[in-house]
């Protein structure tokens, strides 16, 4: 099942996505939330094309907190001059730096270097601590199109990467959470990322040097996880500059495909 967030009329609502085709998807709104029991309410509603006010696709979840691995591809790691860690590196992005589908990612004043990093982000479906191995895949609700986004001037002069990568707009998510995808498939999906229409990156799950389970194994040592939040896995090689005007888009094999423009911070 496809479980997108959406605005209708200014109400927000869960709703499960119908259709192959771009201009037929239906969102069969949901009774509840996604992170509980629910039921299909079999009220249908067309998701409009791009622009309709009518009907918006939002972030398919807000967490509480985006945890996020860095350097969890070697020819990533290599092509920035890094060493590839021995363990999974982690670090934060905040609630506000959440955007979804079709929002502007805002360049920020403070940085000349801007760049996207394509990655698949598994989405944590129930409270959970210290999830041993064999559990990880009962606590995700599902799997979705991230891309984080990156002041890569500011991350090699500051080292802390707080405001390098945790700037408002610098986690575009969606356009849905794709549930029908388990920790099999998930280890070896296409990950691919265009600017105007140009392939920049493609690489696929299984070039990963820590595994999903690895990930969340790791990062449940230390926190409690909530139901809606986000775990970004790392990208590819191919990260590159993004510039005001650009039009940059993360697509997933059997998720589907994130789009955001790049404007300059007003």
């Amino acid at each position: 099942m496809r479980i997108a967030r959406f605005s209708i009329d200014g109400n927000v609502a869960f709703g499960a996505v119908e259709g192959d085709k771009p201009d037929e998807l239906v969102l069969d709104i949901i009774k509840g939330i996604p992170f509980a029991d629910f039921e299909l309410s079999g009220t249908k509603v067309p998701l409009a094309p791009s622009g309709s006010a009518r009907v918006r696709l939002l972030p398919p979840v807000l967490p509480n907190k985006v945890v996020a691995f860095g350097r969890n591809y070697a020819e990533h790691a290599r092509e920035l001059g890094n060493e590839v860690p021995d363990a999974p590196f982690a670090f934060f992005k905040p609630s506000t730096s959440v955007i979804g589908p079709g929002d502007e990612i805002q360049y920020p004043s403070f940085s000349q270097e801007l760049h996207h990093e394509a990655e698949l982000a598994v989405v944590i479906g129930r409270m959970c601590r210290q999830v041993p191995r064999e559990r990880v895949k009962d606590v995700i609700l599902g799997y979705t199109c991230a891309n984080d986004v990156t002041a890569r001037d500011v991350q090699r002069r500051e080292k802390q990467w707080a405001r390098a990568k945790g700037f408002d707009t610098s986690c575009p998510l969606g356009p849905w959470v794709e549930t029908d995808i388990d920790l099999t498939a998930a280890a070896d999906l296409t990950v691919q990322c265009t600017v105007n229409g140009q392939q920049r990156q493609l690489g696929r799950t299984s070039e990963m040097i820590h595994s999903i389970e690895d990930l969340i194994v790791n990062i449940s040592e230390a926190m409690t996880l909530l139901p809606g939040d986000v775990i970004l896995t790392g990208t590819p090689a191919g990260v590159g500059p993004l510039n005001v005007g650009d039009e940059v888009a993360v697509t997933i094999e059997g998720i589907g495909t994130l789009t955001n423009k790049v404007v300059k911070r007003g």
